[in-house]
C-alpha cells in the first residue's frame, strides 16, 4: 500500500525542498537594509491611504475583470486542445462559436475604451 504514495511523497519533499532552500539561502545570506519606503504597504499604484471607505478610481475594477474573462479563455482552451482528437468536430466548432463570443466581447470593449489609460 505505502508503494502507491511513495513517489507522492518523494516529489512532495523535493518540492518543499526546491521552495524552503533558496528562500532559506537568501535569508542567511541576502543584504538586509530596511527603509520606510520599502516597508510601507503598496496598493495598486497609488499611495496608502487612511480610510479604506475613501473613493477611488474604477478602472482598476474593470482592468481586473476584464482580465479575468480572457484569463478564463486560456484556462478553457488547454483542456480543450489535449482532447481536441476525442471530442472531434463538434468541439472545434464549439470552441470556435467560444472564442468568437471572446472576440466580439473584446472589441466591444476596445470600441467603448476600456482598455485605454490616461
Amino acid at each position: 500500500m505505502l508503494e502507491n504514495y511513495l513517489p507522492i511523497l518523494v516529489f512532495i519533499g523535493i518540492g518543499l525542498l526546491v521552495g524552503v532552500i533558496p528562500l532559506a539561502i537568501g535569508m542567511a545570506v541576502g543584504p538586509r537594509k530596511p527603509d520606510s519606503a520599502k516597508d510601507s504597504p503598496y496598493e495598486c499604484g497609488f499611495e496608502a491611504f487612511e480610510d479604506s471607505r475613501m473613493k477611488f478610481d474604477i478602472r482598476f475594477y474593470l482592468v481586473a475583470i476584464l482580465f479575468i474573462i480572457f484569463d478564463l479563455e486560456i484556462a478553457f482552451l488547454f483542456p480543450w486542445a489535449v482532447a481536441l482528437d476525442e471530442i472531434g468536430m463538434f468541439g472545434l466548432l464549439a470552441m470556435a462559436m467560444f472564442l468568437g463570443i471572446l472576440v466580439i466581447g473584446f472589441i466591444y470593449e476596445w470600441k467603448k475604451g476600456a482598455l485605454e489609460w490616461e
